[in-house]
């Protein structure tokens, strides 16, 4: 039971490490990454789908995201799609290809970026905090059912407390990285 639980406990930690680092992807610095349209919806034919299933998603350069869409009937639904997203973009068009160039960030921009970096890294260590708590209360509940010693249950403890240990160091690694990626200018 408690080497399911265990497994269990550092399978949930780390998906949440992993939902920080596509979170902290989306934020935006002043280089250009494709991941940043990822989550942009296309009207295609009457469904919603994202931009790279309907177009080729590419780096013109370090500041500059090229999209090619496949067909050339889709050029104005990209171009519109980008514009209108949360991500405060300003596409053109040039004939089949939409370069997307990315704007600077001020220094105020920036510094609210890194509060908002910093908003959801504390969000992550909450999620593996009550991963833990949860794993914790299985263990007492096991201890009451007399399914596993009080030895066994510390031992348990002990190890939870070294994966959250280490979940959040590598949370604040990504934070860190993230906000000196954010400050460079």
């Amino acid at each position: 039971m408690i080497p399911e639980l265990i497994k269990t406990v550092d399978q949930k930690m780390g998906k949440s490490v992993e939902a920080l680092r596509t979170d902290l992807a989306k934020v935006r610095t002043g280089r250009a990454h494709t991941g940043l349209l990822d989550h942009i919806q296309v009207d295609y034919y009457g469904s919603m789908v994202p931009v790279n299933q309907v177009a080729n998603v590419t780096l013109i350069d370090a500041r500059t995201i090229g999209v090619q869409p496949w067909e050339k009937n889709m050029v104005g639904k990209v171009e519109r799609a980008i514009r209108d997203s949360d991500l405060g973009l300003n596409p053109a068009s040039m004939g089949e290809l939409i370069r997307v160039p990315m704007p600077m960030l001020t220094e105020e921009r920036r510094r609210d970026l890194t509060k908002v970096v910093r908003h959801e890294g504390e969000a992550a260590k909450i999620a593996v905090r009550n991963i833990r708590r949860d794993a914790n209360a299985q263990l007492k509940e096991a201890v009451k059912d007399k399914t596993i010693s009080e030895d066994d249950e510390r031992r348990a403890e002990e190890q939870i407390q070294k994966l959250t240990d280490r979940h959040v160091i590598e949370i604040d690694k990504l934070l860190e990285q993230k906000e000196q990626e954010l400050m460079q200018i």
